[in-house]
Parts: C-alpha cells; structure tokens; sequence
C-alpha cells in the first residue's frame, strides 16, 4: 500500500538515546581502534624488524667480505715470500703488489732476529714511520713474530695507531709470516695493513651511502670507519672478524632513523585503510542512527495510522491489478459482515471467475466484472484534459453478510509505488443506506406538504368550485326537466325525439364539462410520485386553466393563451410545474385586483423557445411582467429552471 506519512505528536519530538546500542557502538569504535592501533604497530614493528635485519645482512655480507680480502692479501704476501729474493727482482714484484693490494701499506723482510732487512712502502700514502720511527713502534710486530715462530704459521698483530703528517693517522695491524727452514726461522716477512682501507675496499658504494662501517674495540673504541654519514645510532649490527691471530669487531650503522609513518609506503597505506574504515563506521552509525530514527518514526505512523484507520467509519478496501483484495479496515468489515480473512485474496481475478468477493450481489457479478475490466481505461481517460475527475466517485449496490443489499458510494485512486508505478487500486467506501432512507423520507415528506398547500388551495377555491359545478348541474337539471315534459305533453310530436336527443347531447356536454372540472381539481390535489415525463406546453396550460378561469371569473379576469405552433414540447415534473403556474396566475391575479381596474385586467399565458435546449414560459399580468418558468427540451440533460421578476 502507498500512504502518505501521517503527523504524529512524536514526529518532531527528540528520542531517548539506547544504551544499549550506544554499548555495541562504542565495543566496536573500541575494537576498531585496538585493531587498527595493533595493525599500526604491527606494520611499525615489521618495517623496523625489515631494516633491522637490513643492518644485520650488510654486517655479515661486510665481515665475510674482509675474511676475502685478507685472505687474499695473505696468499699475495706468501707468494712473495717463496719467489727469488734477489734485489731487483725482489723490489720490482712488492712495488706490484702494494699498488694492487691497497690495504697493504707497506712491506718488510726481516732476519731472524726481526732486524729490518728490506722495505717497500705504498704509493697510496705516505710513509708511515715518518712521524715516529719504526723501533719505537714494533712491540706488537715483536709479540706477533713471536707467536708466530712458536706456532710455525703467519698470524696477526693487535691493532696500533700511526700519526701520519697534518694530524692524521691509521689504525693498522702487522701480518707476520715466517720462513722455516729445516724448521728453525730462517726469515720474517711483515706486512703493514691499514684497517681503514680494509674496510673500505670490503664495502660498495651503495653501503657506505646508507651505513657507516667501522672497526671497534671491545668497548666500543672506534678503530677505523667509513661511510658518507654518520649512523643514527638506530639500527646496528656487530659481527666479528676472526684472522690469524687477531679478531676484528665490526659494527654497522645505518644511517635511517625509526620508521616514519607518512613517509613509509606500507604504512601510509595501512594508515590510509584506517582512516577510510573509521570514516566508514562513523557513516554506517550514522546512517544507522537515521535509520533507527525513521524506523521509530515508521512504526509511530504505522501505530497512529492503525488506530486512525480503526476509529474510520468509512470503509477503505485495497486491491491488486488482478483484481484480488490486499487490503480492508475494520470500518469495511463491519460494513459487509465478513471478516477480514473472509475477504482477502477474493476479487474478480480473470484466472479465477467464481472466486468473487463475498459481497457482491450475485445479479451484478458480470457487471461488476465488466467495470473492473475497464477501470484502468476510464483511469486514463479521467486523467486526459477535460476527463471527469474520478473524486466524484460512483454509486452501486453491496451485499451484506444476511443478504441484505445497501447503496454504497465508491470513492477509486490508484496506488502507486515508490517508483511511481502502479499497483493497485484504492477505494473509500461509504454506506448511503442512511442517507437513502433519510432521502426519501424527506421526499415523502415534501410530498405530504406539496398535497397540504393543495387542499389549502382547494379550500381556498371551494366556493369558486361550488359555483363552477352549480352551473353545469343546473343545465343538466334543466335540460332533464325539458326531455321529461317533452315526453309527457308531446310523445306523439314529430320533433320530440329530435329535441330530446338534443337535450340529451346537451346534458353530455354539461356532465362532461363538471366532471373536467372535477378531474382537474382530483388531479391537481391526489398525491402521487414525483417523476419526469415528455409532455406538450400546451397540455400543462390545459390542465390548470380551469383553475385559473375560476379565479379570473371572481375577480373579472380576462386570460389570454400565447403560443407557438406547434406547441413545444419539454420534459419536466409535470405535478410541480402545474403547482408553480397556479401559484404564479394566483399571484398576478391577486395583484391586479389591488392595482388594475377591472376592463384593463388581462393575464397573459405565454410560451416561447429561447433556443434549441431552453423554453420560457411566461405568466404576465396586464401592467408589467411578474414572472416566469424556463424548461429544457427533452434532449437536453438538465432539468426546469424557474426564476421570477418582482
């Protein structure tokens, strides 16, 4: 069904806020926000587990990196220390490898007893011993040598620093490799490596761009370092260095700080989500919160709608396309007699023709199928310019649930959906059964008073009736005396038969006359049905004239009759119309008694045609006109008009 919303005292009002749901609100805002905060940090903790372990590959990477080289440089120092030792030979291949071995900074062949035999230094930096000569800075060259003739291998030195000119330095470390022969040590062959140079040659470009690399001490002394910038100090990562001898602690820091949240991709994007989905959640509570609201104010509509339809004395029925009934009130119900589970679903549905609603009379079944058939063509064309407006309604006959039938006027709209379609059809039914009765018992009524002015007239008239029949009495008594003496004196005259037909047919003439006036009188005062009939002008004149004659005749008056040819012919109640011209010749009789003298009192009857669906009838007096009677012809539609001129 299609309503429009009803008012309610509550429409408008404020509702009280459910606990209850504002609970389930605030649990789920609480779980998105712990959900979302762990995914926040979760991403948080994943990028800084991914940068972490980041720092910790390049640590392994940079530490297996510097086994490599040193590895390398110490199989280049053994290869140098098998090959001739003669001078020129001997130099020309340490100057080779210092310029290809870029963290050897300098090489010594020493004797047995570790005095310097021969040294070549690297084309890459200064001589190291410049500042400080090499024997005050041998005793970790000493310490080394010695373990290593102990232990017959090539091993390390502790770490040392070296001042360089214009306040440098390096942090270099010894290699120490004996030559035994018939295993005592024949020779020492040192080579001084620089730390930092290690360890720039151990990393790429791309490392040392993103982390500072950096040689420390157990306690966190800084050895030796590389890289573009410093560490932030966030991320870092240690590995040790193990070489013969030594143990290297490498530590890298990058140079990235704590993961940023716009900044980074993953969490913007989570971030992003969160914030779509908390926008989201506060539109669905908020479209929820309307929609509680409306339901709330549904249901009061529905409630109010429900109790005004109940309080309805007028029946409301609803009904499908088809023709099946959806819906009827309790005013409907009571109505017909039938419940309202006895009524839906019937209706004059094509597929099912003996399933009619229970009160339709069964007399009127085919027609009230043939009226629902074409309901939506009449729809249409009321709904045409100039169409009959369809509020108007329609009257017809229901059955009651006895079997008693009542006039009911049927008000019909269409129902249509929220898409404008439409489905049904909605009627407002009212019983006129009451009104009916009242109707007619105003009309017999009427009728009652109508016959009381007409005895009234007729009292008024007695005597003019009583001298209108002592006159056609008299000459029928007259004219029975004559037939009588002429019978008794002359039976055997030749003429008696003649004049007594004539007195016959003179008697005929006055009873007729008496008995017209008699009529008149019978047919003005009956009472009867008031009903509409066809009949000529000049009938109605005819059937008052003997009245208004008997009037005219007391008061001197002359009457007049004016009519076309051939007499026109109206349709009206031909009772009424009669009433009205006695009441009007009344009227203008009377007054022409106070106002005209007697030779000037003339009463004009007059008929004309206005035009082809109006006729004007006049009843004028001989100083001016008084008043008149129009009458449609009988192919027009609409009924008499009167109206009168004082």
């Amino acid at each position: 069904m299609n309503f429009a919303p009803f008012p309610t005292p509550r429409a408008e009002a404020a509702r009280p806020w459910n606990w209850r749901r504002a609970l389930l609100w605030g649990a789920l805002l609480g779980l998105l926000v712990v959900a979302q905060s762990l995914l926040v940090a979760l991403t948080l903790s994943y990028e800084d587990a991914r940068a972490q372990e980041h720092v910790d590959q390049v640590a392994t990477e940079v530490a297996a990196r510097v086994r490599q080289l040193a590895g390398q440089d110490l199989q280049a120092l053994q290869g140098l220390l098998w090959q001739d030792r003669t001078r020129p030979r001997r130099m020309g291949d340490e100057a080779e490898l210092l310029r290809r071995l870029r963290a050897v900074m300098r090489i010594e062949f020493r004797n047995a007893h570790l005095q310097v035999l021969d040294v070549a230094e690297s084309p890459y930096v200064s001589p190291l011993f410049k500042q400080l000569p090499r024997g005050q800075m041998q005793v970790e060259t000493e310490l080394a040598c010695s373990a290593a003739q102990r232990q017959g291998t090539q091993l390390y030195s502790r770490s040392y620093f070296i001042p360089l000119p214009g306040g440098e330095g390096l942090e270099v470390v010894d290699l120490c490799l004996p030559l035994l022969n018939a295993k005592a040590v024949d020779s020492y062959l040192v080579a001084t490596l620089s730390l930092r140079h290690l360890l720039e040659e151990a990393v790429t470009q791309d490392l040392v761009r993103g982390h500072e690399l950096s040689f420390v001490e157990g306690d966190g002394t800084r050895l030796a370092r590389t890289g573009v910038s410093r560490g932030a100090g966030v991320y870092l990562a240690e590995r040790l260095v193990d070489l013969p001898g030594l143990t290297l602690q490498l530590k890298v820091d990058a140079t990235a700080g704590r993961p940023q949240l716009i900044p980074n991709l993953a969490t913007a994007l989570v971030l992003g989500l969160s914030l779509s989905l908390f926008a989201l959640v506060i539109l669905l509570a908020r479209d929820g919160r309307r929609r509680a609201l409306a339901e709330s104010a549904l249901a009061e509509s529905l409630a109010f709608r429900h109790a005004m339809e109940n309080s309805l004395i007028t029946g409301l029925r609803a009904r499908t396309m088809a023709g099946s009934i959806s819906y009827v009130n309790p005013a409907f119900c009571a109505m017909v007699g039938f419940k309202a589970e006895e009524l839906l679903g019937h209706g004059a549905r094509p597929d099912r023709p003996h399933d009619t609603p229970p009160y339709w009379p069964p007399e009127f079944v085919e027609e009230y199928r043939r009226r629902h058939a074409d309901r939506s063509a009449r729809w249409a064309a009321d709904n045409r310019p100039g169409g009959q407006d369809p509020r108007q309604g329609f009257e017809t006959v229901f059955m009651r649930r006895n079997g008693e039938r009542f006039p009911v006027l049927i008000f019909e709209a269409p129902l249509l959906d929220a898409q404008g379609q439409q489905t049904g059809w909605m009627s407002a039914v009212l019983d006129v059964s009451d009104q009916r009765r009242m109707e007619e018992l105003s009309r017999q009524q009427q009728e009652r008073l109508q016959a009381t002015a007409r005895l009234a007239t007729m009292g008024e008239m007695a005597s003019l009736l009583s001298h209108e029949l002592n006159q056609p009495l008299a000459a029928i008594a007259s004219y029975a005396t004559a037939s009588v003496n002429l019978l008794a004196n002359e039976p055997d005259d030749p003429q008696t038969p003649d004049l007594v037909r004539q007195a016959a047919l003179r008697i005929a003439e006055q009873a007729e006359r008496a008995g017209r006036v008699i009529k008149s009188v019978h047919g003005f005062v009956r009472r009867r049905e008031q009903s509409r009939e066809t009949i000529a002008v000049d009938q109605l004149f005819e059937a008052v004239l003997p009245l208004v004659r008997l009037q005219a005749r007391k008061s001197g008056t002359r009457i007049a009759l004016e009519l076309p040819e051939p007499s026109p012919r109206v349709r009206c109640d031909r009772t009424m119309v009669e009433q009205v011209l006695l009441n009007l010749t009344r009227n203008a009789i009377q007054a022409m008694e106070e106002h005209t003298a007697a030779p000037q009192r003339l009463l004009t009857l007059r008929a004309a045609v206005v035009d082809s669906r109006w006729v004007s009838i006049s009843v004028a007096p001989a100083f001016r006109l008084r008043s008149a009677v129009s009458f449609t012809p009988p192919s027009s539609p609409r009924g008499p008009r009167a109206w009168a001129w004082a």
